[in-house]
This record gives structure tokens, sequence and C-alpha cells, in this order.
């Protein structure tokens, strides 16, 4: 695939790599996630002031008229050095919504608080029984005068400790995996009635179970049309994914290169490992994987402004096959470096965890090769 990112965004990648390397070095990040708080409100803040939390968003919006490639870049470089900021659910999904159904009223408010960095939202559509499907909803909004009553369970909601909104998905009709009657709320954090267990996840990051009891939202937090949201929610998670896919791409480069080095110092039977022909083969079959990922979350992220179809399909196979693909290349890298990838004084144990759970975001390769099927 001939891709060319033009002036600016080469000029962002570089930016974004210089920060990567000089603030997210191995042991900083390693401090990072195992602090209290879990992350760098000051990173965030730094994203804004250099306008990336912008980047998607249009002029008219208050961002900087860039898009999904935009968000690709980003992610690429947030990959390599697995920045834990939240970047997919605040600024991709939260933002998305916005950018896709809000009312003027809505984007002055939170896009504009999106942008510069002030918010910080999460996307609570998963719930425990779900299992990936969009539609399969138990949480419940129940139109009371003027306002919404929301009551259920949201399930590993990433970011959510830090988020001061929601953006929740919920049935305001219909029954419970019906395509129809599907709606998306802005929910105040701090609301009455949100109750958030919170916890790390296995890569570092931090997530939230999210029990939502009768917590009162006004109308005006309804994004979009009442009852019709599942087309608008299936489009930014295709969003999302090409975004992950992008991250998890460059997870797949730093964690091959590290294996390459490391093959190249430890040593056996007095001759470095990267010397044996079969450790070698297998090295060139992760660099391949990487590289077809690669083309592969560009032409999701290029799908994205086509037709719903092609959007379903490029999503949906970018999912499977770099999914696959993530499984290999941290588990070979894990391989190759023996016992010592699984221990703490490594990167690439990061790396594999990283990885190992792309293959599960936003539907895992079995749910998509399905979905795939069925679109074709």
């Amino acid at each position: 695939m001939d891709f060319n990112f033009t002036e600016e965004q080469e000029m962002v990648r570089d930016g974004l790599s210089r920060l990567v390397r000089e603030q997210y070095d191995w042991d900083t990040r390693r401090e990072v996630i195992a602090s209290e708080s879990g992350w760098r409100p000051e990173v965030w803040a730094q994203l804004a002031e250099l306008g990336i939390l912008g980047m998607p968003f249009s002029e008219e919006d208050g961002g900087f008229g860039g898009g999904a490639v935009d968000a690709l870049v980003v992610m690429e470089e947030f990959g390599k050095g697995l920045v834990v900021e939240p970047f997919i659910p605040s600024v991709v999904c939260a933002g998305g919504f916005l950018k896709h159904a809000g009312s003027s009223e809505q984007k002055e408010e939170h896009l504009g608080a999106i942008i510069d960095g002030s918010r910080v939202y999460a996307f609570a559509y998963a719930e425990p029984r779900g299992r990936y499907n969009l539609a399969d909803l138990e949480t419940t909004a129940r139109k009371e005068g003027g306002d919404y009553v929301l009551n259920g369970h949201k399930a590993v909601v990433i970011a959510a400790p830090w988020a001061s909104h929601l953006v929740v998905t919920a049935r305001t009709a219909g029954e419970r995996r019906d395509s129809d009657g599907i709606s998306v709320f802005l929910v105040d954090k701090s609301a009455d009635g949100v109750v958030t267990r919170d916890y790390p996840t296995v890569d570092g990051r931090w997530a939230s179970e999210v029990y939502l009891e009768n917590v009162t939202v006004p109308a005006s937090a309804l994004v979009g049309e009442e009852g019709a949201a599942l087309p608008l929610i299936e489009q930014v998670v295709d969003e999302a994914i090409a975004a992950a896919s992008a991250e998890a791409c460059g997870a797949m480069k730093v964690a091959h290169a590290m294996t390459v080095e490391y093959s190249r110092q430890r040593k056996q039977f007095g001759v470095p490992i990267g010397s044996f022909q079969v450790l070698q083969h297998r090295m060139v079959d992760m660099y391949t994987e990487y590289e077809q990922s690669v083309s592969l979350a560009y032409l999701a992220t290029l799908k994205l402004d086509g037709s719903e179809r092609e959007r379903k399909l490029a999503a949906s196979t970018a999912k499977v096959r770099i999914g696959q693909a993530a499984q290999y290349v941290g588990q070979e890298a894990i391989q190759i470096h023996g016992g010592m990838g699984m221990t703490d004084e490594l990167a690439i144990g990061s790396y594999f965890k990283r990885l190992t759970i792309f293959e599960s975001e936003f539907g895992n390769v079995d749910h998509h090769m399905k979905r795939h099927i069925a679109l074709s």
C-alpha cells in the first residue's frame, strides 16, 4: 500500500516520538503505573497544549481540521511507548459521539473540554453479559418528565477512574438485544447514583465497574436521536478499532526491535542467539506480521469515510488479523527472550501484556470473524 502522510502529520509524528522517548522511558512508565493516580495529568495537559487532543476535530468544532488519519499517527506513537493516557476513550470515543451527533450546546460544553484537556471522558458501553454485542444492553434509561433515569452496570470502563464524565449506552425501548431502542447519554460521574469500583488492568491502565442506580440526567444529556443510536455506536466503535489497531502496530514494532536487539546480546554456546537460523526465521515472521498489520490498520482508517459496509468490513478485518498478529508477535518475543521476558526487569513483558489485551478490545477475533462473515 502506497500511503504518504502530509508534512503536518510527519511533524506531529516527530514531535510525539520525541515526547514519548523523553517522557515515557521504561523506568518512568513503570513508576507512573505503580503510582496512586496511575497516569500523569501533566502529560495530558501537555498533549492538549500541543494540540494533539484537538487534531481529529474540524476547525468549526474548535479542533485543528484533522481526522481519523491524524488519530492513527498519534496512536502509533503512543503504542511505541505504551502510553496509558486515555486518548481513545476521551478523544476518539467521546469526541466521536459529539463530533457526529452532538448538539451545538453539547459541543460547546463537552467537546471544548475534551480538546483543551480540562475534562477526561470514558466510554461505558460493555456489560457483563453482553459478549461484545453492542445491542445487548440491560442498562435502561426511563423517561420521567423532562429527565431520564438510568439503571444498570457497565463493565471494564477504561479510564473511568480518571474521568469526570461518562458516555453511557442504554436501552430506552425494546427488548434486551433489539437493534432499535438504544440511546447514548452524557453522564456526570459525580451525579447521585453513580457508583464506581476502580482497579488496574493487566496492561497497566485503569478501569472501573460502573453501577448506575436511579441516576437522573436531563434531556440535554441525550446524544443524537432517542432509540436510534446503534448505527452511531457502531461507527464510533469502528473508529476506536482503527485507532487501537494503530496503537497495536506501534507496540509490535518496538516488541520486534527489542527482540532483535536482545538476540544480538544474549549468548548461548559462546555465540549470540541471533545467529541461530531458526530464531532468525521466527523474527522475520514477526516482522512480516507487523508489516501486514500496518497495511490493515491504514486500510481500516481510510475506510472510515467509506460506505457503512466497507467501514465494517475493514474494521473487522483489521481486528481479526491484527489481533492474531499481536498475539503472535507478543508470544514470539517472550519465547525468544526466555524467562527474562516474564520479569519486570525487561520492558518486553509489558508489550506482551498490551498486545495480548488488544485482542479482546472492542470485540475479540472470534466476534469479528463472525461479523465479517455476516457482511460478506
